[in-house]
């Protein structure tokens, strides 16, 4: 027997002949096509595969000893995959059997609520676990369903927590239960109970349902929720569908800690009596450097996505005293590494009248309180624990290292920088070496007096040795650069110097150069970033988990 393939424009399906007219694709197909075939000979058939001639003249040749070879390993492949490819679909036709015959006869089943039962309570899932004995009405998406004969068990999910539920007798064979579906919408009745001695469940107990409605009943099949979402998809593909990845219990529990965050940072500041503001997000001036400005056109004006609202903080303190925002910042850096988003929320903060040694200290404050306050949050505390059980949390005062001495360490340990030499002064210590040298240490580092030349024009120098500036990173183990912060130039004079010296036009920033005029004071403050303080408090790999809806190069959907 013969087989013939050609690899531009054969086909390799059951129904092709594999002569000339009908070539096979490739060779490994051919074999299992011949063994496969129902009058199939054990003789081994012959192979013969398209050739084209440096006269550009196509002929059929004998496949090569070497070829054949690495056909005959690719049949083999192909005939396991058809065993279990068999194996599959007489499964499917089994379950589809077994199903069938459940529908029938859930088919006579109705369900009813039975009216002389105690009027049932609303309630959220976290509520309901301290309404033992009570019948309760809970809404909420099936996180979990598992059958086990007569018994069907739900984990019931709403946001607020989870619930174990159980169906038992016509509720667990009816049609509409044998027909439910992960992430459907429900409505359960029912009582709460204590779990016995020895079993777990969320809240430590169970509902134990009499009746329910379904609400909204998601697809099954090939548009089932679990073919949307796997655990081992592309990262690429999980944020196409972000919207429904957002439902697993790792990454909205970093949501849930992202929320007790926010609420720590305000309980903080209000206990340092800082005001909340809410600055723009287009303006017309830069902060961090025009190469990462997202431009816009503003009704025929050019302006810009905020890099940071600390301009504007300043202007507030004459008015409002100590102030701070919770604002999104946008920054157009071309940049893939795991800690850079394009968006992502900014928590800055001025403050007056203070020493650069007083704003490291409140920097320290307002870090430790905040983290002691999440650990203390009763939902967001137990899932800090579980996603990393072996954090932390910081303590003041934090280790003070100064650039300089940063630069010594990195020599003496021989960590190189970003052209592979030794470090010198003035050099930017990139986020490798800056990582390395942090999880080496491995303690909070209130990294201070940078120089003047890869530092802002608004940074003072220091007093004590002017090639420096009151300026300072938090760098903490596992993460990194989690704040920047510094002191603020307070003299008109020194501030117009630091604008020449980056090449920018004072004149749009004359409302800023307004605050040394009317009355100049000594301020500082700094910005955190809220995604970076999460990936260090749910040890998260990539500050894209920590986002709601990552944005970054490349990345603006959904």
């Amino acid at each position: 027997m013969s087989y013939y393939i050609k690899e531009s424009t054969g086909v390799d399906e059951a129904s092709i002949a594999g002569s000339k007219e009908q070539p096979f694709k490739t060779p490994a197909f051919a074999l299992f096509a011949h063994y496969q075939a129902a009058d199939a000979d054990a003789a081994e058939p012959k192979l013969f595969v398209s050739k084209v001639d440096e006269n550009g003249v196509e002929e059929y040749l004998e496949i090569s000893a070497s070829a054949l070879k690495k056909a005959k390993k690719g049949c083999e492949g192909l005939k396991k995959k058809a065993v279990k490819q068999k194996e599959l679909q007489e499964k499917q036709e089994q379950q589809r059997v077994d199903n069938a015959s459940k529908q029938m006869a859930a088919l006579d089943i109705s369900i009813e609520e039975d009216k002389s039962l105690a009027p049932a309570k609303k309630s959220k899932i976290d509520r309901s676990y301290s309404m033992i004995g009570e019948r309760v009405k809970i809404s909420g998406w099936i996180h979990r369903f598992r059958s086990n004969k007569k018994v069907v068990f739900v984990v019931l999910r709403d946001g607020s927590g989870f619930i174990q539920c159980v169906l038992t007798g016509d509720l667990a064979l009816a049609k509409q239960t044998v027909e439910l579906t992960l992430e459907s919408t429900v409505t359960l009745y029912g009582t709460v109970t204590k779990l016995p001695e020895g079993k777990s469940a969320p809240g430590g107990v169970e509902l134990v349902v009499d009746y329910y409605e379904v609400v909204g009943l998601a697809p099954s099949g090939e548009e089932s929720f679990s073919n949307k979402i796997t655990e081992d998809a592309d990262p690429s593909l999980l944020l196409d569908q972000r919207h429904l990845a957002l439902r697993g219990e790792t990454l909205s529990g970093v949501m849930k800690v992202r929320a007790a965050l926010l609420r720590a940072i305000r309980r903080v500041y209000v206990e340092e009596g800082l005001t909340e503001v809410t600055p723009p997000c287009m303006v017309q001036t830069q902060v961090e450097g025009g190469s990462t400005l997202f431009k816009l056109d503003y009704y025929g004006e050019e302006a810009f996505l905020t890099q940071s609202s600390q301009l504007y903080l300043e202007t507030c303190l004459p008015a409002l005293g100590d102030v701070y925002c919770v604002q999104e910042s946008f920054r157009a850096e071309k940049s893939h590494t795991r800690r850079h988003l394009s968006e992502y929320t900014h928590i800055e903060a001025e403050l007056a009248f203070l020493t650069f040694e007083e704003l490291l200290e409140h920097i320290e404050t307002l870090l430790v309180k905040s983290v002691k306050y999440v650990l203390e949050d009763p939902v967001a505390g137990p899932i800090v624990k579980q996603l990393n059980p072996d954090f932390v949390p910081p303590q003041a005062p934090f280790k003070r290292l100064e650039y300089k001495d940063a630069i010594e360490w990195l020599r003496e340990h021989q960590i190189l920088n970003e052209e592979g030499k030794e470090f010198e002064f003035g050099d930017d210590i990139a986020e490798a070496a800056e990582r390395k040298m942090t999880d080496t240490i491995g303690v909070p580092i209130l990294l201070t007096k940078f120089p003047v030349e890869i530092k802002s024009f608004y940074m003072p120098r220091c007093k004590d040795d002017p090639r420096v500036t009151e300026s300072v990173d938090v760098l903490m183990p596992t993460v990194g650069e989690i704040t920047g912060g510094s002191m603020r130039i307070n003299n008109i004079e020194e501030l117009m110097a630091g604008f020449k010296r980056e090449g920018i036009d004072p004149k749009p920033y004359y409302w800023f150069i307004d605050q040394r005029k009317y009355g100049t004071c000594p301020h500082g403050g700094y910005g955190l970033g809220t995604e970076r303080i999460l990936a260090w408090l749910c040890n998260r790999y990539t500050v894209r988990d920590c986002s709601l809806y990552p944005r970054f190069s490349g990345r603006c959907k959904p």
